[in-house]
């Protein structure tokens, strides 16, 4: 805020109209006490025009109160002569004393004026960098700026940033880019001449535009957005009152609140370009990831097909029909490892592209629990599997398919990363709204702290003995669990060994099945019953 000379003579009428009272009230006192206490009235009053109406009445009021005080309290009354001379120093006294309070009074007026316009000015700043600071995207960052300039200086505002070839663009001049978050009226859309200073400003980063040296005849003000690594924009302001920012202290203003703005706009850039970064990072892994595990896991089994083959064609005339059908036997089995790695693979892409539909239906667990043993008999042949699943399990709507793919991925996790001839059980049990399958092995276990991550892509646990597989199939029973509105956790099982534990929601209303009275009554999985 500016502080103005007074210049409305209103001020002075207000300031004789305060000596004239005065005088009233020191005439009533005039009879009861001394002329020392009417020069306090005078006084009084100077200290009222200084504080209400500033330094021009109250020196006015000061000289008018002295001569008044001389007219009508000391001899010869109602004239300006003086008969006794000690009262020319009372006089002067009294006109010094008024002339001192007055200016101490208009002092501190002025300096209360200027701490509240600083205090404004903070308040200003300091909203506009707390909201700058819980924002995000470069559209927010624009109307925030955009509100507190136009609020702050009753100006309109137009934020100019440079294409791909660096040439301005106003921001938020196109119909609907704002919406509603942003008053229309505090927008302008500078015109050729106004671009051509913005253009100006740009380039050189200084101001310009209306109420500078530079550019003058532009219809607002410009001002470059200056960060850490150069201009990246500018700002144009056109306030309602164009003298406005010829005043220093609302120009500082206003470059400050154009270099919050500036920060602001290069933190986001900053942010985006730092997502950027961190996907491209995150891309190279998971691609250097999948590359090793893939030529890694791919190689093995093709190195073993063709030596074997190649074994075979030299040597069939010389092997014997069991060596031969051995050989076969490990083209087959290193083939079906090749069809599992390259299944997991397009599984895990369709489940991150969407493209997996569950196709929910009534379905009773103990089937698709058989249907995950009865394809895993071989894979399993060296583990005995015990099953424990209650009488009771209610019906579950489930795509049986994939919760049948969950099963087999746990399974064959536990096969691999288990020592032979170690149990494997599974289990299930019934809660309000939900029901928990647990499957447990006696392996080494999951190392601490990668109970979570080894749910992600690509993920293999550095200490397993085993090293099959490109890391997917955990991460593939998570995307089939969720997709049904489950979860899945692993954790260490006491005694030794991991336990892998799902939960499938359950819903209350199983459709009805009229039992067929010469059919015998269905007969769930008996509990701990082994398989092998």
């Amino acid at each position: 805020m500016r502080i103005e000379r007074t210049s409305d003579w209103s001020q002075y009428g207000k300031g004789v109209l305060v000596v004239v009272l005065c005088t009233v009230l020191a005439w009533l006192m005039f009879p009861h006490f001394a002329l020392a206490n009417l020069v306090m009235v005078y006084l009084l009053g100077v200290v009222i025009v200084a504080a209400r109406c500033g330094r021009g009445p109250s020196i006015v009021a000061t000289v008018l109160s002295v001569a008044a005080f001389d007219f009508f309290f000391v001899r010869p009354y109602l004239t300006f002569a003086v008969s006794d001379a000690e009262y020319l120093v009372t006089f002067t006294v009294m006109l010094a004393v008024g002339l001192v309070i007055s200016t101490l009074t208009v002092r501190l007026r002025q300096q209360a004026t200027v701490a509240r316009s600083r205090e404004q000015r903070v308040t200003a700043l300091y909203a506009m960098s707390r909201e700058f600071a819980s924002t995000r995207g470069i559209k927010k960052v624009l109307c925030i700026a955009v509100q507190n300039i136009s609020q702050t200086f009753d100006s309109q505002v137009v934020i100019l940033l440079p294409n791909a070839v660096g040439r301005l663009q106003a921001w938020g001049n196109v119909t609907g880019w704002w919406g509603q978050e942003i008053n229309e009226r505090s927008l302008f859309a500078p015109d050729s001449h106004d671009q051509g200073v913005a253009q100006w400003v740009y380039d050189h980063g200084q101001l310009a535009g209306q109420g500078t040296d530079t550019l003058a005849g532009a219809k607002a003000l410009y001002l470059p957005l200056i960060a850490s690594r150069g201009t990246i924009g500018v700002i144009g302001v056109r306030p309602a009152q164009p003298q406005r920012f010829l005043w220093p202290e609302q120009l500082h203003l206003l470059e400050t609140f154009a270099s919050q703005t500036a920060l602001a706009l290069e933190r986001v850039e900053l942010a985006t370009e730092a997502q950027r970064a961190h996907v491209h990072t995150e891309t190279e892994r998971m691609r250097s990831s999948l590359l090793g595990s893939v030529s890694h896991d791919l190689r093995t089994p093709l190195a073993v097909n063709k030596g074997t083959s190649s074994s075979l064609l030299k040597g069939r005339a010389t092997l014997n029909p069991a060596t031969q059908d051995e050989m076969l036997q490990t083209i087959y089995d290193e083939a079906e490892r090749m069809n599992w790695l390259v299944g997991n693979l397009l599984d895990m892409t369709r489940i991150e592209s969407g493209s997996v539909q569950v196709q929910k239906e009534w379905q009773p667990l103990e089937e698709v629990v058989g249907a995950a043993l009865t394809r895993l008999e071989s894979q399993l042949r060296n583990h005995p599997v015990t099953t424990n699943l209650p009488a009771d399990l209610p019906l579950l709507t489930l795509d049986s398919v994939l919760i049948e793919q969950v099963l087999i991925n746990l399974l064959e996790n536990a096969a691999t990363y288990t020592p032979a001839g170690s149990p494997i059980d599974l289990s299930a049990s019934a809660a309000r709204d939900a029901i928990t399958v647990a499957i447990a092995d006696r392996g080494p276990g999951i190392p601490s702290g990668d109970e979570d991550r080894i749910f992600e892509k690509f993920y293999r646990v550095a200490s397993a003995d085993s090293q099959r597989g490109v890391g997917l199939g955990l991460a593939i029973c998570r995307g089939i669990v969720e997709a049904h509105g489950g979860r899945i956790r692993a954790e260490n099982r006491p005694g030794g060994g991991a336990i892998f534990r799902f939960t499938l929601p359950l819903q209350r209303t199983p459709p009805l099945v009229a039992p067929e009275s010469d059919a015998p009554t269905d007969q769930p999985m008996t509990a701990n019953n082994p398989h092998h």
